[in-house]
């Protein structure tokens, strides 16, 4: 029995190391692997090939078309050992039929799939999962096989392709097998510039044609931040599912603007919006009111302040608003059961409000495209003298008719019965988010001391009272403090004085006293002084971005410097004087002297919102000659 079990043992090693030896690199992946690291220096794992394959199949019971989607994926490691997770998810409208990982032999790797619902710190259940396995790469040019199959319930959340994925690809390939029954529009975005080949053939398994698109050499996608979404950047395929034909019955998904505006009513229309809880709230908010628009006010500020925003995207309930009882009863929601909330607490009132759907600027779409990619929030307009006004509760801060730059600009899709509205969100001016900063400084036995007096408005006021109110009370004369000194021990403040800082209709003021210490150094009969404690944008450098450069909003800092020269000292040297103009911003810096003052001022107006990468070389260059600005020292003199 031993000599059995011992060969038996034997045996099992030398399968397994058989086996293991042929799953080990050759030469040849290994020079491949080479060739790749050069051509992708800041990746760990490459794809050699990526073959998705979509079908389509009408299922009878549910009367809805499937999407199948299959996808290979051959990965190769570039450096000496790497560690990766792959993953895919699906929710209610979705499942994994398949998740395999197995070796370039095609034996299964056993690697445990995890099989997990999205997890979140949030109060809210949703029907998110994701099947996940964590793999590890032992050595240069080692090799897996990934492959998923997953279906799509309903053809209507099938809505694009992305050429660019988590990691580079040699060659990647989508085959769209679309039958005649299906009505199917594919929309090429962004292919300008990308040597992408496609071809059309009839299909000879099927009625219905086979669309090929074959992209080879594509990047993964970039890890930049404060980039663009990925709509404006990669190129991709919006699939456009307009409508198909069952024995000789023809069913529209979304032909037109109407047929989704059609759908988001279905959901909105299933709603009992029973609104008896939330009667004797409206009441209280709204009785003392001398003015409409403080009765507006007062349901739009009570509901930023009172409702917790939480993101719930997956399924139909990405899409379909909770009751407005709901809402009100357990004080959180997502954006759509904010928006519904508040539309329901404005028509107890007696307004005429309306849910609206919108697409953020992360978005790069319109309502011309009729896509459920199209929108990712929803708000609520109030029709007051036949004009629109836009409620958004998830903006903690705004004030009634201010709106955040992510919606300013943005198509929105208003309720109109059964018909809809279409409108814009106003855009602001830089100048509406002003930033105005004066010091008024002296100096003494080489310490510079004065007052200071701060101003925000618009988007630079909200985020700081946003910010504020996530704060424990005992925190937030903390973080002022932090906030004013940068968290410098060189510098002290004192004596803060603020405007209301839980108002958000005004501006927020802040007044205080300052003493500088370390900013001046003497030597023999000359002072050499640093003028500067913010500079701004100095780390603004974008040499080595991939993608344009978007700011939260647009921008507008006044900053003024005036410092009283000491008796028995005139001025040795002030830095030049910069500034660049263009249609994107105004940047400037100046210095100015009188006979007893140094007068600093900074004026940098970000009129657009977004740096692109085209002028990236402009940006660039004024940045270096800014931080030569705050490198270089004022020089004050002995007379």
């Amino acid at each position: 029995m031993k000599n059995h079990l011992t060969l038996l043992l034997v045996f099992t090693f030398t399968i397994f190391s058989f086996a293991q030896k042929k799953t080990e690199p050759t030469p040849k992946e290994i020079q491949l692997a080479e060739t790749l690291k050069e051509t992708y220096p800041d990746d760990h794992v490459a794809s050699e090939s990526e073959n998705y394959h979509i079908s389509f199949e009408y299922n009878k019971k549910t009367e809805k078309v499937e999407v199948l989607e299959t996808i290979t994926k051959k990965l190769i490691s570039l450096d000496s050992r790497a560690d990766i997770q792959v993953y895919s998810f699906y929710n209610g409208e979705s499942e994994i039929e398949s998740f395999e990982i197995k070796y370039k032999t095609d034996r299964d790797a056993d690697f445990y799939i995890k099989d997990e619902a999205m997890k979140s710190d949030d109060l809210f259940h949703n029907d998110a999962r994701v099947k996940y396995t964590n793999i590890d790469f032992p050595l240069k040019g080692y090799r897996y096989q990934i492959e998923t199959v997953k279906r799509y319930k309903d053809i209507k959340y099938f809505t694009s392709l992305y050429f660019n994925d988590d990691y580079p690809a040699v060659k990647k390939t989508f085959t769209i097998a679309i039958p005649n029954w299906l009505d199917l529009e594919l929309k090429e975005m962004n292919f300008d510039g990308f040597p992408i080949q496609k071809s059309v053939k009839a299909n000879e398994d099927t009625d219905g044609k086979i669309h090929t698109f074959i992209i080879e050499n594509v990047p993964a996608m970039f890890d930049d931040s404060s980039a663009p979404g990925p709509s404006y950047i990669y190129p991709h395929i919006l699939i456009l599912a307009k409508s198909f034909t069952i024995d000789a019955v023809k069913t529209n998904i979304f032909e037109s603007t109407q047929d989704l505006y059609n759908w988001y009513k279905t959901l909105v229309n299933s709603l009992e919006n029973d609104n008896t809880d939330l009667q004797e709230k409206v009441v209280e908010l709204t009785q003392d009111a001398a003015t409409d628009e403080e009765k507006i006010k007062n349901i739009y500020y009570w509901v930023q302040d009172n409702i917790r925003y939480i993101a719930f995207v997956d399924g139909i309930a990405g899409f379909k608003p909770d009751e407005a009882s709901q809402v009100f009863k357990k004080r959180y929601g997502d954006c759509k059961g904010m928006a519904n909330l508040t539309k329901q607490m404005l028509i107890e009132a007696g307004f005429d409000a309306r849910l609206t759907w919108i697409g953020t600027n992360r978005i790069a779409y319109d309502y011309s495209t009729p896509s459920l990619s199209v929108d990712n929030h929803m708000i609520c307009t109030i029709y007051t003298n036949g004009e629109p006004t836009y409620l958004d509760g998830t903006e903690k801060f705004n004030a009634y008719k201010e709106y955040a730059n992510r919606i300013q600009g943005k198509q929105v899709l208003i309720e109109n019965g059964d018909e809809f509205i279409l409108n814009i969100v106003p855009k602001t001016a830089a100048n509406f988010n002003k930033e105005t900063v004066n010091y008024n400084l002296s100096l003494e036995n080489e310490q510079l001391s004065g007052t200071v007096s701060k101003t925000f408005n618009g988007e630079s006021r909200s985020g700081l009272l946003q910010y504020l109110s996530q704060l424990q009370t005992d925190k937030k004369d903390t973080f002022l403090m932090w906030y004013l000194d940068g968290g410098d021990s060189n510098i002290k403040v004192t004596d803060i004085i603020t405007s209301n800082l839980t108002d958000r209709e005004i501006p927020i003021n802040i007044d205080y006293n300052i003493t500088i210490n370390n900013a001046v150094s003497s030597f023999d009969d000359t002072m050499y002084i640093d003028l500067d404690l913010e500079k701004e944008l100095s780390g603004y450098n974008f040499e080595k971005r991939k993608t344009d450069y978007v700011f939260d909003y647009k921008k507008h800092l006044e900053s003024t410097t005036t410092l009283k020269i000491p008796d028995g000292y005139k001025i040795g040297s002030l830095p030049k004087d910069i500034a660049i103009s263009n249609d994107n911003y105004n940047l400037k810096v100046s210095f100015t002297q009188t006979d007893t003052t140094i007068i600093y001022k900074k004026d940098f107006e970000i009129t657009e919102s977004v740096i692109k990468k085209d002028g990236f070389n402009e940006w660039n260059d004024f940045i270096k000659n800014l931080n030569s600005v705050y490198n270089e020292q004022i020089t004050l003199t002995k007379q």
